[in-house]
């Protein structure tokens, strides 16, 4: 509610600034006053505006990918389920019952496709049980917005600043460091992608890209000499040579990252 009268408030000041204009307002005494009073409502509504539409982003998301609510089973439903089952006059029986007198075609092929809820009590059975349900509902278009909705709301802020970054097809070195001898690896998929993309933690940059290549939006190929000064460039960045003094004798392989096809279809849908 403190919201809304701040939105109001700075609505009206605002309407009241544009009918009295800037110059005539100079002119008023304590006008210094009331436009930075009217500069810090405006502010506040703006960021509340931000978090507003925010929020509405995020349920949008989360509608997406939700899982259907999973009714809670009346008394004695188990009893009766399983009564149903061996008598062949359960849940299901009833709803093939109700399709052979000659329901419509989609109900027919509800009924010989939907899943029965297990019980609340039991919850890993019944989110597997509403997905294979929704399953039978969508199109290829709906499975593929759940699809990227899913992966969406699994990225960071920096993950989406790389993917933006390889969104037009640029190739980028990427270092793995090893122990010559052991083989044990010290570092994996550092790149020059964090610095381009503008990313906050920087040292986290081979996480980022473990994770993008995970998810399926980026993929690694081998190297690419035509990339030999950017993988000299990258020997010096400092978390590649901290991975460098943990080995005695430091292997370093080479290898291409770049956008998937999946990420580019991702990015074509997604991005802003």
């Amino acid at each position: 509610m403190e919201a809304d009268e701040l939105m109001q408030r700075a609505g009206r000041l605002a309407g009241w600034a544009a009918r009295t204009g800037y110059t005539l307002g100079k002119r008023v005494p304590g006008a210094d006053s009331a436009e930075r009073s009217l500069r810090n409502l405006e502010q506040k509504a703006l960021t509340e505006l931000h978090k507003r539409m925010e929020n509405a982003s995020n349920r949008r998301l989360l509608e997406l990918t939700e899982l259907p609510t999973v009714p809670e089973a009346p008394a004695g439903h188990g009893e009766h389920a399983q009564q149903g089952g061996a008598n062949g006059h359960g849940a299901n029986g009833s709803a093939g019952s109700a399709g052979s007198k000659g329901s419509t075609g989609s109900a027919q092929r509800s009924a010989t496709t939907a899943v029965a809820l297990p019980l609340p009590a039991d919850p890993l059975r019944a989110g597997m049980a509403a997905l294979l349900n929704r399953s039978t509902l969508m199109n290829r278009d709906a499975a593929r917005d759940y699809l990227y909705a899913s992966i969406l709301r699994q990225l960071t802020p920096d993950e989406a600043r790389v993917v933006s970054a390889l969104s037009d097809g640029t190739d980028y070195p990427v270092v793995d460091v090893t122990e010559r001898r052991t083989g044990r690896v010290l570092l994996r998929n550092a790149s020059t992608v964090g610095k381009t993309a503008g990313v906050s933690a920087t040292e986290h940059v081979p996480v980022y890209v473990t994770r993008l290549v995970g998810f399926g939006l980026a993929e690694l190929e081998g190297e690419k000499t035509d990339l030999s000064t950017q993988y000299e460039i990258l020997m010096t960045d400092e978390t590649v040579r901290k991975a460098e003094d943990l080995a005695k004798r430091p292997k370093i392989t080479r290898g291409t990252l770049r956008i998937s096809a999946l990420g580019m279809n991702f990015w074509l849908a997604c991005a802003p």
